[in-house]
Parts: structure tokens; C-alpha cells; sequence
């Protein structure tokens, strides 16, 4: 059974925040961040191909790079959840709705 690709990149980039926060040991929650980057990134190759994989990698680490500063201003649940949230509508609509 196929996860699409939206529920991998907002599931990582949420359960990535978790895992470094409550663990406190940042680079594990990173680690969750880059075993769901290369997941979503591996189907997408499969799928759409490298330009679109691409685009869609940017977008991801873009989201990450984004919630930081975004978090200073609105607080950290609703900074994750906006990027999560914008990341996952990126992969569905370049690549998950082309693949159901």
C-alpha cells in the first residue's frame, strides 16, 4: 500500500519537531526529518521525475528553514502545522493527485 507523499512530508516535518523536542537531542529529530525527505523524495523521482523532485526537495527543506523564523512570530505549534500544511499541498498537488 503507497503513503502519499503529502503524509510523509507533513508527518516528518511534525513528528521531527516532537521527537527533538521532547527528546531534546536535535539531530535525532532531524534524523526523522531526512528518512522522511528520502522517502517522499524516492517515490517522487518514481513518479514526476527529477525537475519536479527537485522542486518539491526545495519546498521541503524550504518548509524546515521557514518554520524557525515563523515560529519567533506566531509560536511553534502553528509554524509547524502552517509549513506541514503547505508542504503537503505542494506534494499532493504536483505529484500524489497525479498518482490515486
Amino acid at each position: 500500500m503507497r503513503v502519499p507523499t503529502a503524509v510523509i512530508t507533513a508527518g516528518s516535518l511534525i513528528g521531527g519537531w516532537q521527537v527533538a523536542r521532547r527528546t531534546g537531542v536535535r539531530p535525532l529529530g532531524g534524523a526523522v526529518l531526512v528518512a522522511g525527505g528520502i522517502a517522499a523524495g524516492r517515490e517522487w523521482h518514481r513518479t514526476v521525475g527529477p525537475a519536479t523532485t527537485g522542486a518539491l526537495v526545495a519546498t521541503y527543506v524550504g518548509a524546515f528553514a521557514l518554520s524557525h523564523p515563523l515560529a519567533k512570530r506566531i509560536g511553534a505549534w502553528p509554524s509547524v502545522l502552517a509549513v506541514a500544511a503547505l508542504t503537503a499541498a505542494a506534494a499532493y498537488a504536483a505529484s500524489d493527485r497525479h498518482t490515486v
